[in-house]
């Protein structure tokens, strides 16, 4: 008998992991827009109404899968995940007069916006929090949540932190276009990257192989600065080059958003995803992942 694996957060990620699992499990997706469920059929995944904003909603999840993939995001206010501690209470939940029956395993998909500005050091899974931003706190806050309940119901937790993540479809082609500015080399920062199809890889490995507890960084072997990945890109689609500019006129020509990404800098190691995961990568670097046969 296949054993059940619970999906929050059916987004483009869950998608693409679905199909490497639908052979050999039983998948659940939580949804709650009805325009989404032809999509989940279409991917394997057996339809459960549940909102994650609403713990009324979420009464039928008690004891329906031996493990939980959670890559919902936070809501976009506050400093706490109220999703992942509704999940929570909802998986925790006893059915009258009976004890809960909780998952096997629980696998967290979460940022690396979590260590915020590390000046472009050389980082692994030790290295200490230190969120910058409010939805860095949320993501954070939510860390912490998994790991707790984890241990306090001795279900097998592992957490993956994620960096930014590209494809076909995840490329920054409108931005080049309009011709916006990067920041000049000495100015830029570091960013850490990972094709979506090595994520939902490492998602199934993560399920096979993580230790109880155990952090991961789930990215590549790129080790680009911002500007050197929009050239990149650029290159691979004959555009223009975007102009580079200063730190100190960055306000007045880039969004707030992408400044914040921009006044945080680090390279994550991926050493122990490699080295415990058993992962190879199909795209090391992005140079391998924007070829033409692989978009």
């Amino acid at each position: 008998m296949k054993k059940t694996i619970l999906i929050a957060g059916c987004g483009d990620i869950a998608l693409r992991t679905a199909t490497l699992l639908q052979a050999n499990y039983r998948l659940l997706g939580l949804y709650r827009n009805k325009t989404n469920l032809n999509r989940l059929r279409a991917h394997g995944i057996i339809p459960i109404f549940a909102d994650l904003d609403h713990v009324k909603h979420l009464d039928n999840l008690t004891g329906i899968a031996q493990t939980v993939l959670h890559l919902a995001p936070p809501p976009n206010h506050g400093v706490r995940d109220t999703r992942t501690s509704n999940l929570l209470a909802a998986l925790s939940r006893a059915p009258k007069r009976r004890a809960p029956i909780l998952p096997q395993q629980f696998i967290y998909i979460s940022t690396s916006g979590v260590y915020g500005n590390c000046n472009g050091s050389l980082i692994d899974e030790t290295y200490p929090v230190n969120p910058s931003s409010a939805r860095a706190l949320r993501r954070t806050n939510a860390e912490e949540q998994v790991r707790g309940w984890g241990i306090r119901n001795q279900v097998k937790v592992a957490i993956l932190r994620v960096p930014g993540i590209y494809a076909h479809d995840r490329l920054p082609l409108a931005r080049l276009r309009q011709g916006t500015p990067n920041l000049m080399q000495q100015d830029d920062s570091y960013i850490n990257l990972i094709h979506a199809n090595d994520l939902a890889n490492i998602i199934c490995k993560t399920l096979h192989y993580a230790k109880p507890g155990r952090i991961y960084h789930a990215s590549d072997d790129s080790k680009l600065k911002m500007g050197e990945y929009f050239d990149l890109i650029a290159d691979r689609f004959n555009l223009a080059r975007p102009p580079r500019i200063f730190r100190n006129q960055a306000k007045d020509v880039i969004s707030p958003g992408m400044l914040s990404y921009l006044d945080e800098s680090r390279r994550l190691k991926n050493q122990r995803m490699k080295k415990e995961l058993h992962v190879n990568l199909y795209y090391p670097h992005v140079a391998d992942g924007i070829k033409v046969n692989n978009l």
